[in-house]
């Protein structure tokens, strides 16, 4: 992990350091009190007013790397290989089959997500602290087992009720080196299920009976144990048994009943951590505060957790616990009022001071994608001992953004097929094995698309990326996908994307390049003999060979507007969609209308606009060539001998054309087209060619002469650097940057 000072901590992660620098501290030790990786205190941030910490972003943007770094950072290892925490620490998946529903058949009515979450994050609570010992959580002991109590009333299978009841009683239950752990649960379970068989209603039952197990002395005897806390319940008249009941009953009911009664096991967690830190003899307070965290926080048992802290937290609960959450997307609607951060603000000082709404209480931080530097070092920690080609960082930077998923992944099929390391595109198709021992792999594309997109519209993207808008995008669901998908399940579906954080991009179904250059190839691979990507092009041909449809009836919604190029009088009825139609042939290999038109509009079309077509039209997916049959003829790309002008002689143009302009335009179009695709790995000889082809069509147009001046400039060295291509922004003959 590299850092922002000299005082980083070098582990798995990159451009992360303002979380977990050591010196100077950053924002997670300065929340925890504690050091990460040693025993070192660090004074606390925000002494009685914790921010919930949301780190939020798209898939694959490392969110739940760093969750595992700060578990990672707050354990340690015994001689023996045992883990033991140095401050008590907790991390669930929110999205985990463990949360998606009951364990057994048992009638929902006593169980929830929640109540699931809240027992697995106590039992990693109680795991030993080094220097302090274990936490008991008495008080939700006392609340899990009086909403779990109405399933087992009347039934017959006593073992499974005895298992299920030690789980929950061991939360109360501090562990001995003589191996007498769980002895004691188990006896308090025996009395508990032979208190609920007799005469009396069963819940009442056990839950007196779990009462009197807590207050016979195993506990420290504090004046808010259980006995004590729920008798504060509402409408419990002072009765702790009463409380529990009423707590057991609101559960059941669901609805807000159950939120509410959500909401005081979630205050029963935060009160028993609050009472082991509590007192001047405590060993924990000479320890870093405990630390809750919650991966992937907008499904499952998530929304209810944050809820439940931040609504108490507002309404003045004093309690200490560093809670840091994870979600997908920066709009989470439960986060409205949160303060947000950019991550390089945080390193620091937060500045981070809650309002009045229950959502101001969470500091919420996008975790940015990681720099070329870091990418450089992420790629060469993978590749330690492997010598891969010197354009490998860079490249695999454009074609990510960054995203550090995806680097790693490619640095893993890179270090497993180093002889494929040459070409992106190669590297994606390969096989890769991520666990040690693995017989077979799948290609790092699969890999990469199973963590970055959604499983359950895998298939529907990867027809849909090659769409740019509303309207295509229907065209593309009504020729390649089910009846009933439609334009509901196009505005659906881009509605699910915003909400995963994928970012909305004008002239793009699937806004982020990374990902819609996955699903294009995996679209090309999906057919031995690519009838799939075939058939999606010349759909989008015909689409935008024929008149534009008229308005839709129920206009899309999307607030991102699509990009409508200047007028371009040399096409017709519409030069935007004969733009995206010559793409679309480029994609399929047909480069002569395209190669035409850039011809003819050279001297008639605004410079600027005529270079932005260039650049668009060179943004066309490329795969290497197919026969009739779409049977592959190698691996070669062809651009290359044709940006060098190595096959002039063989296609020159029709009779009456500007030879000398037609021949330069296909070579510059071809150079343009190689050297931004983001599957290929910069050649220092086609970018020389781009700038020099570029610096000759300056002399040909006066008028634009200073700004193809400067793109000649700008574009070899952006994609040497692994940029994406840049028109400059200013016609001026010199950008400051110096030659290519």
């Amino acid at each position: 992990m590299t850092g922002h000072g000299g005082g980083a901590v070098h582990r798995r992660l990159y451009g992360r350091g303002a979380l977990f620098d050591v010196d100077p501290a950053g924002l997670v030790p300065r929340l925890v009190g504690l050091r990460p990786y040693e025993h070192h205190a660090v004074k606390p941030e925000h002494g009685d007013d914790v921010p919930v910490l949301v780190l939020a972003g798209g898939r694959g943007t490392g969110k739940s790397a760093v969750l595992a770094e700060v578990l990672e950072a707050y354990t340690e290892r015994t001689r023996k290989g045992e883990a033991r925490r140095r401050t008590p620490v907790a991390l669930i998946d929110c999205e985990d089959v463990q949360f998606a529903g009951p364990p057994h058949e048992e009638s929902p009515e006593s169980w929830s997500p929640v109540w699931q979450a809240l027992l697995v994050l106590a039992e990693q609570l109680t795991e030993p602290v080094k220097a302090a010992g274990q936490l008991t959580f008495p008080r939700l002991t006392a609340g899990l087992v009086a909403v779990r109590a109405s399933d087992w009333s009347g039934r017959t299978d006593s073992e499974r009720i005895r298992r299920e009841l030690v789980r929950i009683l061991l939360l109360n239950e501090r562990g001995s080196r003589f191996g007498v752990a769980g002895r004691w649960a188990a006896r308090v379970a025996g009395r508990v299920i032979g208190a609920a068989s007799g005469q009396g209603p069963f819940v009442a039952a056990a839950i007196e009976a779990t009462l009197e197990a807590l207050s016979e002395g195993f506990t420290n005897h504090k004046e808010q144990r259980p006995s004590q806390w729920y008798r504060g319940y509402p409408n419990a008249g002072g009765n702790a048994k009463r409380g529990l009941l009423l707590l057991s009953g609101n559960f059941r009911a669901g609805g807000t009943s159950r939120e509410h009664a959500e909401r005081w096991l979630v205050r029963a967690l935060l009160a028993d951590l609050a009472e082991a830190y509590a007192g001047l003899g405590s060993h924990l307070r000479r320890i870093g505060r405990p630390v809750v965290l919650l991966d992937n926080a907008r499904g499952g048992p998530g929304p209810g957790l944050l809820d439940a802290v931040l609504r108490d937290r507002a309404e003045g609960a004093d309690d200490q616990v560093v809670c840091v959450a994870t979600v997908r997307g920066t709009e989470h609607p439960a986060l409205g009022d949160a303060v947000r951060r950019e991550l390089a603000e945080v390193a620091r000082v937060a500045e981070w001071a809650p309002g009045s709404s229950p959502s101001s209480r969470a500091l919420l931080v996008p975790l940015p994608p990681l720099g070329p530097d870091e990418t450089l070092h992420m790629v060469g920690a993978v590749c330690d001992d492997i010598e891969i080609p010197p354009r490998l960082p860079q490249a695999a930077h454009r074609l990510t953004g960054g995203n550090p998923l995806g680097i790693v992944l490619l640095a893993t099929a890179a270090r497993q097929h180093p002889e494929r390391a040459a070409s992106l595109g190669r590297l994606l198709t390969s096989d890769i094995r991520l666990e040690e021992g693995q017989a077979d792999g799948r290609p790092a594309y699969a890999e990469l698309l199973a963590r970055l997109v959604p499983a359950d519209r895998l298939e529907e993207l990867t027809v849909l990326a090659a769409a740019h808008d509303h309207d295509s995008a229907v065209a593309l669901a009504a020729a390649h996908l089910p009846d009933d998908f439609g334009s509901s399940g196009v505005r659906s579906l881009r509605s699910r994307l915003a909400e995963e954080g994928m970012p909305a991009v004008p002239g793009q179904f699937v806004g982020d390049p990374f990902v819609r250059t996955l699903l294009l190839l995996r679209l090309h691979h999906r057919d031995p003999d690519h009838g799939g990507w075939r058939e999606v092009h010349e759909t989008l041909i015909r689409h935008y060979t024929d008149p534009a449809p008229g308005p839709d009836p129920s206009p899309d919604p999307d607030p991102v507007p699509d990009p409508v190029p200047a007028p371009d009088p040399a096409l017709t009825p519409d030069p935007a969609r004969a733009r995206y139609r010559l793409a679309h042939e480029l994609a399929l290999g047909n480069t002569e209308n395209a190669v035409s038109h850039l011809r003819d509009t050279f001297r008639t079309l605004d410079t600027r606009t005529w270079l932005d077509t260039l650049c668009f039209l060179a943004s066309a997916p490329y795969f290497h060539p197919h026969d009739a049959e779409g049977r592959d003829l190698g691996h070669d790309d062809r651009r290359a001998a044709i940006a060098l002008g190595r096959t002039d002689a063989g296609h020159g143009p029709t009779e009456g054309v500007d030879a000398f302009l037609h021949l330069r335009t296909r070579r510059l179009l071809h150079a343009v087209w190689q050297a931004g695709d983001p599957l290929v790995l910069p050649d220092p000889a086609v970018c020389e060619r781009l700038r020099f082809e570029l610096l000759q069509l300056s002399d040909l147009r006066p008028a634009g002469g200073a700004l193809l001046f400067a793109t000649s400039r700008a574009w070899p060295r952006d994609a040497l650097a692994g940029r994406p291509l840049r028109t400059p922004a200013d016609d001026g003959e010199d950008d400051g940057d110096g030659e290519a």
